[in-house]
């Protein structure tokens, strides 16, 4: 079994930056009717968190929390293809990712040790492990879409990919050179078909 903190492809452009294009493509749609999920079981989802910070090493997620993170996911690869597309979104989507916008507090309460005077931290309490995580993703993806760089996010052409990315040349709209491999064999193909349909001159 594939260790499921280990992606089968590598990170498409604009992963690094973003982590919710990163959540949007935990999910992937491989050649020959596979597939690669690394939310697929809690244990998956608490080592996928774990390797981007975004809970302690020694978190353990239950199901309900590896669910939540699912729904999330999926609604955030709605707002990005209503984003790359120029297509409404509907408002239940908006509604999710705001919902998690809310779930952990985001202003930094007033706090004091002794011999460390005042200090503001953020309440990061172990019962609340996975609101924090969502609502970092979403802060990420609501960034993304309200910013110039959203005009950049597309979507894989190769079929059946559908990893996003964030487009880094113009006519290049594949997340991996594997991807743009198919895309390119796929293109030829059309060509040398187009020419033997044709009808001799």
């Amino acid at each position: 079994m594939r260790n499921m903190s280990q992606m089968p492809l590598p990170p498409s452009p604009g992963t690094a930056q973003h982590c919710s294009i990163d959540l949007a493509n935990s999910e992937i749609q491989l050649p020959g009717g596979k597939s690669f999920d690394a939310l697929a079981s809690p244990e998956g989802t608490t080592q996928w968190l774990i390797a981007r910070g975004l809970v302690p090493q020694d978190a353990a997620l239950q199901s309900y929390c590896q669910n939540r993170l699912v729904t999330l996911r999926s609604q955030i690869r709605k707002a990005f293809h209503a984003s790359a597309s120029g297509t409404p979104v509907a408002a239940e989507v908006l509604q999710g990712i705001n919902a998690a916008l809310l779930a952990a507090p985001s202003t930094p309460l007033l706090r004091q040790e002794q011999g460390k005077g005042f200090f503001r931290t953020l309440e990061h309490p172990a019962t609340q492990l996975t609101e924090h995580a969502m609502s970092r993703l979403a802060e990420d993806a609501a960034a993304l879409l309200s910013s110039e760089e959203a005009g950049l996010l597309a979507q894989c052409e190769a079929e059946p990919c559908t990893r996003y990315l964030l487009k880094t040349h113009g006519r290049r709209h594949w997340c991996c050179t594997r991807c743009g491999d198919r895309v390119r064999a796929a293109r030829s193909y059309a060509k040398k078909k187009s020419r033997q349909d044709s009808p001799a001159g």
